[in-house]
């Protein structure tokens, strides 16, 4: 049975009608053709489908659209619309992407943390990467573009 459901995706409102039982990465992918979202085992453990939901780093695989009324969802496509946003180039910078594939949910982990904790430290960097699955880089590159990417959030802010 399908139900009118009213949430912000990238800071616009949407009402879609969806089946209460189907998850998020489904909706983001097949009903709403934002495909930036990556499904890479669709049962919540790599990370490729990482968004942001209410302000906090979430799986889209193993989240329930029942969650979504009123809600506030942020994909890799809301980011940033007219420029490559900079965690986005702190990576590409130092080297951390190769096949591309966990970057997004990589990114949108950084971006939660760094919005919460703009000055996280290293230790708290790779709590959340080790919430990821990347089989191309390794993590050391990285853990460097996630340091890059701190500062130049962190200059952002003092601004």
């Amino acid at each position: 049975m399908k139900e009118k459901v009213s949430f912000r995706l990238n800071g616009r409102a949407i009402s879609v009608e969806l089946d209460r039982e189907m998850k998020l990465l489904e909706l983001l992918r097949e009903d709403l053709n934002l495909t930036g979202t990556k499904c890479g085992c669709d049962n919540g453990v790599c990370g490729a489908c990482t968004v942001i939901l209410n302000g906090k780093a979430v799986k889209s695989c193993v989240t329930s659209s029942k969650k979504l009324e009123g809600a506030d969802v942020l994909t890799i496509e809301g980011l940033s619309v007219s420029a490559v946003h900079p965690i986005q180039q702190a990576l590409v910078d130092s080297g951390s992407v190769q096949c591309g594939f966990c970057t997004p949910g990589i990114v949108m982990e950084l971006h939660a943390l760094f919005t919460a904790n703009p000055g996280a430290e290293d230790a708290e960097i790779m709590k959340v990467l080790d919430r990821h699955l990347c089989r191309c880089t390794g993590y050391e590159a990285i853990l460097e573009g996630a340091k890059v990417a701190r500062s130049l959030v962190s200059a952002l802010l003092k601004r």
